[in-house]
């Protein structure tokens, strides 16, 4: 039995179990993140019958923790789709354990992100105006455009990814699956056989895909990043907010993607495909990620802090004030953390490195709750006489709500699609044993 089967055999044995059967812990798992969904659909029933009223937001921070959310879920999605899609077009020789959390997050939290965007409209009635009257000068309609596209463009390129091993499940006879799913996984594999010719238009699709994936990852990230710099608020109107964006998008994708291969090594017991070296090479790019989400947080902050604009020094000031812990926690030991156990050869063990990645992505969600928060209250405008409550803003209970839904429905899509395919793409192993089997006889060819 050569290497490719012997993987794939080994393969099937680890996953068909967990697809055939589902264990208690998996439902009461599942239970308890489902009992977060309906804890926000409580919440946001309550947005809907009382008004606007029942959250944090008021005439001066009109955004609140719907928009963090929004950027937040967007950029592990964008984030997703770049490493998924530099993975493939690369040809990385350890790509193929890990790829498929990677492209599962793309979607999954490309689906989620824009939900955020709905809880934040009042008036949901009028959504429907978004299409059939969209205005190309309003940022919003840009958003529409962009995520829209983005959401098409990665269903296809995760499809494609799946089609191979649809098609090996439908041929798996042995295996006890329900009638149900013994029909999707004929009808998903679209009369797939692994002739020569179908690899070849699969393999060049995917090609195509991945790159383009790429292109709108970067793309959609910048125009939600100049929805921002196009303003003119203290801390937005910055000409490096694209970028920056893009690299923090990286920054928290590559963290969750740490947590995601812990979780699923110690839950379906990959030891032998999810190795430390694997932990190790995307703890480096985390480490490459953090340097340059450093660089940029660093020269967006002394720019404002050396410049002549008095509302950004204001904004500085209630930064290193009212937002003090949440400001180191989320700008020093967000990004410091994980550089020096990276940095650090003997601290780069497992724990380490997914403790790094834990850290990474809570203070990326608090940087991004910094862009939001703060600016909205530092008004150009001095307001007099008012409530406080109408000037600072603290998220209530349905905001929270939302949240939780949000972490629980991407939780319970991952638990259905760990339950429906393998969670590694046994194709894409298979794959990735051919081009080392290649790689090998062509440099014995080449000694000889």
């Amino acid at each position: 039995m050569n290497n490719a089967t012997a993987l794939k055999t080994g393969l099937w044995k680890q996953f068909v179990p967990y697809l055939e059967r589902t264990s208690k812990w998996w439902y009461i798992l599942f239970g308890i993140f489902f009992l977060g969904f309906i804890f926000g659909l409580v919440g946001l029933y309550t947005q809907i019958t009382e008004g606007h009223i029942v959250t944090g937001m008021r005439d001066n921070v009109v955004w609140g923790m719907y928009i963090v959310n929004f950027i937040f879920f967007m950029g592990l999605s964008y984030a997703g789709a770049l490493i998924s899609g530099v993975l493939h077009l690369f040809r990385s020789e350890w790509r193929g354990p890990i790829i498929r959390m990677a492209e599962l997050t793309t979607i999954f939290a490309l689906l989620i992100g824009p939900c955020f965007i709905l809880f934040c409209i009042g008036r949901l009635d009028r959504l429907h105006y978004l299409i059939m009257f969209p205005r190309i000068q309003s940022p919003i309609t840009w958003d529409v455009i962009a995520i829209s596209t983005d959401i098409i463009g990665c269903i296809i390129f995760l499809y494609l990814s799946f089609i191979e091993d649809f098609a090996k499940l439908r041929d798996r006879t042995e295996a006890r699956f329900s009638g149900w799913r013994k029909k999707m996984y004929r009808i998903l594999a679209l009369g797939y056989t692994g002739t020569r010719e179908q690899k070849k238009h699969l393999h060049w699709a995917r090609n195509v895909m991945a790159a383009m994936i790429i292109a709108i990852a970067i793309i959609v990230y910048s125009v939600l990043a100049w929805i921002f710099g196009v303003t003119l608020q203290p801390g937005w109107h910055s000409t490096i907010f694209g970028p920056y964006f893009v690299i923090a998008a990286v920054y928290s994708g590559t963290g969750l993607l740490i947590i995601l291969m812990a979780l699923y090594r110690k839950i379906y017991h990959l030891e032998a495909y999810i190795t430390k070296g694997h932990f190790v090479k995307i703890g480096v790019l985390l480490l490459i990620i953090a340097a340059f989400y450093g660089y940029f947080t660093f020269s967006d902050y002394l720019t404002k802090w050396y410049g002549s604009a008095k509302m950004d020094k204001v904004l500085i000031d209630k930064l290193f004030t009212e937002f003090y812990f949440v400001f180191i926690f989320s700008n020093y030991i967000g990004i410091l953390l994980p550089m020096i156990i990276m940095a650090i050869p003997g601290l780069r063990t497992i724990r380490n490195i997914t403790l790094a990645a834990i850290v990474a992505v809570v203070g990326l969600w608090f940087n991004r709750y910094l862009i939001v928060i703060p600016t909205l209250e530092t008004p150009y405008l001095p307001i007099q006489d008012i409530r406080m409550a109408w000037i600072h803003y603290s998220p209530t209970w349905v905001e929270w709500a939302l949240f939780i839904a949000g972490v629980s429905v991407f939780s319970m899509l991952m638990m259905l699609a760990s339950k429906l395919v393998p969670i590694i793409s046994v194709s894409e192993m298979e794959t990735v044993e051919e081009e080392i089997a290649l790689k090998e006889k062509n440099v014995q060819s080449a000694k000889a």
